[in-house]
């Protein structure tokens, strides 16, 4: 079992720059491949960024450039890194543990363990 808590969301305006955590217990990150995934009201949940055991970094095409995922496996931590907010990025975040293959990395259901989220408001 892996536990996940997500931590650093919060309101900020246009422009700015929030840096979201997910600290996990229970078992080390270094052998999965974590994601964030991020859920606007009354919309479904929505692949953000993954990194693999190796460190390879995949994005969804809107994030590119503007988030960063990374980790810390001495702190079995994984970060999002978000400059360039938007408004539309306002959501839920979510932070997930799994072993997705490459082509699989964002669906849902190749995740195994959820955090509980952090909610992010990006003010125009």
């Amino acid at each position: 079992q892996v536990q996940l808590v997500e931590s650093g969301g919060g309101l900020v305006q246009t422009g700015g720059s929030l840096r979201l955590s997910c600290a996990a217990t229970g078992r080390t990150i270094s052998t999965y491949t974590m994601g964030w995934f991020r859920q606007a009201p009354g919309k479904e949940r929505d692949f953000v960024a993954a990194i693999g055991w190796s460190g390879r970094t995949y994005y969804t095409d809107s994030v590119k450039g503007r988030f960063t995922i990374s980790k810390d496996n001495t702190k079995n931590t994984v970060y999002l890194q978000m400059n360039s907010l938007k408004p539309e990025d306002t959501a839920g975040y979510y932070c997930a543990a799994g072993r997705p293959t490459a082509q699989a990395m964002e669906f849902m259901t190749s995740y195994d363990y959820w955090g509980q989220g952090t909610q992010v408001t990006v003010s125009s």
